[in-house]
């Protein structure tokens, strides 16, 4: 990390974390944080659904939800990027205060519920995006929808034009019974209307499926059955957590989804078992908890395709996205990898 990223982080951390989290994208905008560009090697390339991704290390949902910065994303040395999550109508979220800083545990909690200028304004803003970046967009509801699960196809069907993926995201702990859609009929149905609305489109896109983390055995082999049969092109796993174990933070109490470094075993260990149910028939993206090379390689090893992360860069900055990225083809080669899709699910055993 360079004195100007750690003197910058410093000052973020002095105010609230919500407003610095707003300082932080006026700071990429205004082009005050230094960005390294493509990060890449023979190593690093790779397909996901189709895709074809210069490295494998992408930005989760939630740093950029109304994409306002996708220009100086595309060059921060991410893999793709995911911007929103984002509603058909406009929605204020959840009351403020709505997210802690937990540095005593490298975590972050967040109640954001789904606060976002919708799918209007993303739209026209992805209209002007970058066409050298894989860019995809988080799906969402409004709060008080009538019908939830028409609300991910109309957001798909308005902005698809200028997506390389979308995803639809039931997993989220913010917005009251939105968990509830991870049901085996429920899920099956809004991914059914979602894929319905995709093919209807005049070019193909995929489609990606996120999960919560806190999942039982069955419901969890229930997602894998209907990922399956429904023909998702990936699922991310995971979103935050509702869990609190072993926090030290003063705030740990508060109500929300926890992401950062206590997710990492407890995401890495549903997205092994996601690997093993689905039987590498579907690409999983491992989220949660990395903060480095070595646990973005971790992830790999355990059955993902493809790695993202957002919180660590709280406490780490931007630069962690290069970073990663590099770290990840010396470990690669340190093991004798000439690819990063032949590192996928080899140490999947250590995980279950």
């Amino acid at each position: 990390m360079k004195l100007i990223e750690k003197l910058g982080l410093a000052a973020l951390h002095s105010v609230d974390p919500e407003t610095a989290h707003g300082l932080s994208i006026k700071a990429l905008k205004l082009g005050l944080v230094p960005l390294p560009g493509p990060v890449t090697s023979p190593r690093l390339r790779t397909t996901l659904a189709g895709l074809d991704l210069p490295n494998p290390v992408g930005l989760a949902a939630g740093f950029d939800k109304n994409g306002v910065a996708l220009g100086p994303l595309s060059r921060a040395g991410f893999g793709f990027i995911e911007v929103g999550a984002v509603t058909p109508r406009p929605q204020p979220g959840n009351p403020k205060p709505r997210l802690f800083r937990l540095t005593e545990d490298r975590a972050a909690i967040n109640r954001f519920g789904f606060n976002n200028e919708g799918m209007e304004a993303m739209a026209k803003r992805l209209a002007q995006r970058p066409k050298n970046a894989v860019i995809g967009l988080n799906l969402g509801a409004n709060k008080d929808s009538t019908d939830r699960p028409g609300d991910f196809a109309k957001v798909l069907a308005h902005c698809a034009e200028y997506l390389d993926f979308a995803t639809v995201n039931v997993s989220s702990p913010n917005t009251e019974k939105l968990r509830d859609l991870q049901g085996k009929a429920a899920l099956t149905a809004l991914l059914a209307g979602v894929i319905d609305t995709r093919d209807a489109l005049p070019r193909p896109l995929p489609i990606f499926l996120k999960i919560a983390p806190d999942l039982t055995e069955a419901e969890l082999a229930d997602i894998a059955e209907v990922a399956k049969e429904t023909g998702v092109d990936a699922v991310i796993a995971t979103n935050t957590t509702l869990s609190r174990e072993g926090l030290k933070s003063a705030h740990k109490t508060e109500a929300g989804g926890l992401s950062g470094a206590p997710l990492f075993e407890r995401s890495t260990r549903v997205l092994a078992r996601l690997s093993q149910l689905t039987e590498g028939s579907i690409p999983l993206i491992g989220v949660g908890g990395i903060s480095s090379a070595e646990q973005a390689y971790a992830k790999i090893c355990a059955g993902a395709s493809a790695v993202q992360f957002y919180t660590a860069m709280v406490f780490g900055g931007l630069s962690l996205a290069a970073e990663i990225a590099h770290g990840l083809d010396a470990l690669l080669a340190r093991d004798g990898f000439d690819n990063v899709a032949q590192a996928v699910g080899s140490k999947r055993e250590d995980w279950l």
